[in-house]
């Protein structure tokens, strides 16, 4: 990958809440992974449920700083689990949050790459797909390429963090490609 000087920041979304999730435990070990110059921020996904009358101007402080944590990264990963074979709510609710206003909002042109997850052998394959299509309405620069879809995730991860040589590969891989100048 070619790099300037300038530090990428990435933004890091974990689609689950739980503590020691699995969603922020492949974050914890992509962020260890990242070559110098590049730096993950992670963000809790803890915001008020999408409501149009809350919206605008006087939305929420952790809306506002939500919508701004996306603007000032240069691209986002988001891990995913699957939930009911979809994707969680909360993650549903930050996407419609981001989402806004329409026409306007910081993730409109920004590229995101999509990573999911579950303990099951698919991976959270179709909890990936929804997240893709949410994003693709948006519209969000979605990651083309292969799904980076890691299935057993709970036999990949030791002391709060993904440890599996080939999931961390295939996951920076696709993720340079996000990065990468144009």
């Amino acid at each position: 990958m070619k790099r300037t000087s300038k530090t990428i920041r990435l933004l890091g979304l974990a689609g689950s809440l739980r503590k020691d999730s699995y969603s922020l435990a492949v974050l914890r070990g992509l962020e260890a992974k990242l070559a110098d110059g590049i730096e993950l921020a992670i963000r809790d996904l803890r915001l008020p449920l999408y409501n149009q009358d809350e919206d605008g101007p006087a939305s929420p402080e952790a809306v506002r700083a939500f919508r701004r944590s996306i603007a000032e990264s240069d691209a986002v990963v988001i891990v995913t689990p699957e939930f009911n074979h979809g994707m969680p709510g909360v993650l549903k609710n930050a996407l419609d949050w981001a989402s806004r206003p329409f026409g306007e909002s910081t993730l409109i042109g920004k590229p995101v790459l999509t990573i999911s997850i579950s303990p099951a052998f698919t991976g959270g394959a179709r909890a990936h797909s929804q997240v893709n299509e949410t994003l693709l309405s948006i519209p969000a620069k979605v990651s083309g390429g292969p799904q980076i879809v890691i299935a057993s995730v709970c036999d990949k991860v030791r002391d709060g963090r993904l440890i599996d040589p080939a999931s961390l590969d295939v996951s920076l891989c696709a993720l340079n490609r996000v990065i990468a100048p144009s």
